[in-house]
């Protein structure tokens, strides 16, 4: 590896399966494991396309991990975890990292897409607000969009399967998919444990409707493409765990493997009619690295 100065970027190949912290340390042999710890606190590093700050993340061969300046690191990181694809008046258009919530829970109020995004319009103008309109699970990444109005939200929420052309995604699961394409339909339903499943009664929840397609698989992982008919609560992970492949890394609904260090689930394809322009716009996040050196 090349030696590290604190006010350059540098980027690195990774060659050899290892994790992050023990990557890092090599890389600036100079820093001590706290200080190292430190830089990735303050989201100085990136693993390909996103942010990484867990020390025991997981790299493989082929990966890029890059570290910033501190300062660098503050100016193009205003946005943790997302970046602006599209803004206008109605709507902003991002793209999410793996490990950011959407909105706030109990444990987590502010590293989440909506806060950000509303300090981000309140710097505009102090009036200025964002709205959900749908959502990505914590560990799914990809593209999502946010009204900025009350106008394009009730259009939205009140018409979104009229408005919403194509919703794809990519879908890393576990196995060999022996079929190339499919089609996979049920009624889920949800237990007081807030799990999802698939009812084997006609008519007995809500209907659900997944095409899929693989685009890569060898004996360990298979690449889907996947398109939603509907969009229900975790309708790709029920569905996937009723095909018997279920998505990597998601223990709920039964993944045996955690081979990536998160959910092998990216929203791939977003393709919608304007609210108030009635311009179709389509928006596409390239599916993580890690996907594709998983399942070749």
């Amino acid at each position: 590896m090349q030696r590290h100065r604190a006010n350059q970027s540098h980027h690195y190949t990774v060659k050899q399966p290892t994790t992050l912290l023990p990557f890092l340390l090599e890389a600036m042999p100079n820093r001590g494991r706290n200080s190292v710890k430190s830089i990735l606190e303050r989201g100085q590093v990136s693993v390909d396309d996103h942010i990484e700050t867990y020390y025991k993340y997981e790299l493989h061969p082929g990966q890029t991990v890059s570290i910033l300046p501190n300062k660098v690191a503050r100016r193009e990181g205003a946005l943790i975890g997302l970046s602006i694809l599209f803004e206008d008046d109605d709507l902003i258009v991002v793209n999410k990292e793996a490990g950011l919530l959407t909105i706030a829970n109990k444990r987590e109020k502010r590293r989440t897409a909506h806060y950000q995004l509303m300090n981000y319009v309140w710097k505009q103008h102090p009036r200025n607000r964002v709205f959900i309109v749908h959502r990505l699970d914590q560990d799914t990444s990809g593209v999502m969009m946010f009204a900025k109005n009350e106008q394009a939200k009730r259009k939205l929420h009140d018409s979104w399967q009229k408005f919403v052309k194509e919703r794809a995604y990519l879908a890393l699961v576990e196995g060999k998919v022996k079929k190339q394409s499919g089609t996979i339909t049920s009624w889920l339903k949800e237990t007081k444990t807030h799990r999802m499943y698939s009812s084997p009664t006609k008519d007995d929840g809500q209907f659900a409707k997944t095409h899929y397609k693989v685009l890569q698989t060898n004996d360990n992982f298979s690449l889907l493409e996947v398109h939603l008919d509907t969009g229900r609560k975790n309708q790709i992970r029920v569905h996937m765990h009723d095909l018997g492949h279920p998505v990597v890394g998601d223990k709920k609904y039964g993944a045996k493997t955690n081979a990536i260090r998160r959910l092998g689930l990216h929203a791939h394809t977003l393709s919608f009619i304007h609210p108030t322009t009635g311009e179709l716009l389509t928006f596409k996040s390239p599916a993580p690295k890690v996907f594709w050196l998983q399942s070749k």
